[in-house]
């Protein structure tokens, strides 16, 4: 078999954001340089809602919906539309052995049975007691097991019956970057013909905004694009699904599928983030595809949470690029941890199957505009607080 069979071809990508559902409604308001804020749920601090989604579609049964958290029913949701995309749902021959891949944080808390602990303790005559009383009663017992992080591929595998091998990341961005860079490498060496991989993350929950803001993490009031957030930058949350299949050359040759796009490289690294070290993460992994990327075709989409410094690390290593030219997708949808960065390979590779690259949502003029055809796209991810990635995105 030939290398060029073993090359990992995009042919199913499921996504769900603030832009909507899907590739086509994605397009339509990329290339319209549109997003949609909520300003009010959460003041002071704006996130990018979730469209709002028939689950009924892609878990069709109500048990299955009751029993997962929203973040795993956005999971799910994705994972299906990709299957779907793919033309591989419901074939049990192929979901048979295909590897699945998920990047997942931690469970959802149950915000009433904490209000009302937190509530009760102060006037307490035993507090240990009345703890103990609540976690007994309060609790459901499908609650504990729904935060399991890997429950979302459990999902996954029982509403889609996709049953080859199972693997669940955690750690934030990292874990969206190597699930895709496993799932890479497995079909480059033979170890697998098809993949899903992906994640979901559920920002509109005052739990997770509450972390994030006792970090001062997260940008006050009006939104705004990436590179214009200011010297302090801050995090808008977005909730969004991601999941793409990604099969080997021969494999989608055989059963005749579509490609979007060709995934050529995928890496991560973990610098230590003393002093600045992200532009140097990122020009270590350049350096590895900088001989095949061709000016004049390619473009860059960049991960950049606005979070600082991380962020101005990053523009800094952009900026040794200035005839490449630059997309922050975080001006668009947010930033969604896990999934972010599959999430972005999705969208470079529905870049890719366009030909061309979407305007620019910037409003410091640090975003050029892209006229030719789109052949190459080199896609980074960079944590808001550890983890860089990179990857390369050709036609197929």
């Amino acid at each position: 078999m030939t290398d060029a069979a073993r090359d990992g071809l995009i042919t199913g990508i499921g996504i769900v954001s603030c832009l909507g559902e899907g590739p086509d409604a994605h397009w339509q308001k990329l290339m319209a340089g549109e997003t949609v804020v909520d300003a009010t749920s959460f003041a002071p601090y704006p996130v990018h809602p979730l469209t709002p989604l028939d689950f009924d579609k892609q878990i069709p049964k109500k048990g299955d919906q009751r029993q997962m958290e929203p973040w795993q029913r956005i999971g799910t949701y994705a994972a299906g539309l990709a299957l779907d995309s793919a033309g591989i749902k419901g074939n049990a021959d192929v979901l048979s052995h295909t590897d699945m891949i998920v990047a997942a944080g931690g469970g959802e808390r149950d915000l009433a049975a904490d209000s009302g602990i937190m509530s009760a303790l102060p006037t307490a005559a035993n507090r240990d007691a009345l703890l103990n009383e609540k976690l007994m009663s309060d609790l459901r017992p499908t609650l504990f097991l729904a935060q399991l992080s890997n429950l979302l591929a459990g999902n996954i595998s029982i509403v889609h019956n996709v049953t080859g091998s199972s693997r669940t990341f955690m750690g934030e961005e990292s874990s969206g970057i190597d699930a895709l860079r496993i799932a890479l490498a497995r079909i480059n060496a033979g170890q697998a013909e098809v993949a899903l991989a992906g994640g979901s993350y559920s920002a509109e929950r005052k739990d997770q905004l509450m972390l994030y803001a006792f970090g001062d993490m997260l940008l006050k009031g009006e939104e705004a694009p990436v590179w214009a957030r200011g010297p302090k930058g801050g995090l808008v949350m977005g909730s969004l699904g991601a999941f793409l299949v990604i099969e080997s050359r021969a494999h989608a040759q055989a059963r005749n599928a579509k490609a979007f796009a060709k995934l050529s490289a995928v890496m991560a690294d973990r610098s230590s983030r003393q002093g600045d070290p992200v532009a140097p993460s990122l020009r270590a992994m350049w350096s590895k595809i900088a001989p095949g990327v061709k000016a004049g075709g390619a473009a860059i989409l960049s991960g950049a949470a606005g979070a600082e410094p991380a962020t101005s690390g990053e523009r800094a290593f952009l900026n040794e690029h200035p005839d490449i030219p630059v997309r922050a997708t975080g001006s668009y949808i947010g930033h969604a941890m896990e999934p972010s960065f599959p999430m972005n390979v999705a969208l470079a590779a529905l870049a890719l199957n366009h030909g061309k690259l979407f305007p620019p949502r910037d409003t410091t003029g640090f975003e050029k505009p892209m006229a030719g055809s789109l052949t190459q796209v080199a896609v980074t991810g960079v944590g808001y607080w550890r983890g860089e990635g990179l990857a390369l995105l050709e036609t197929a």
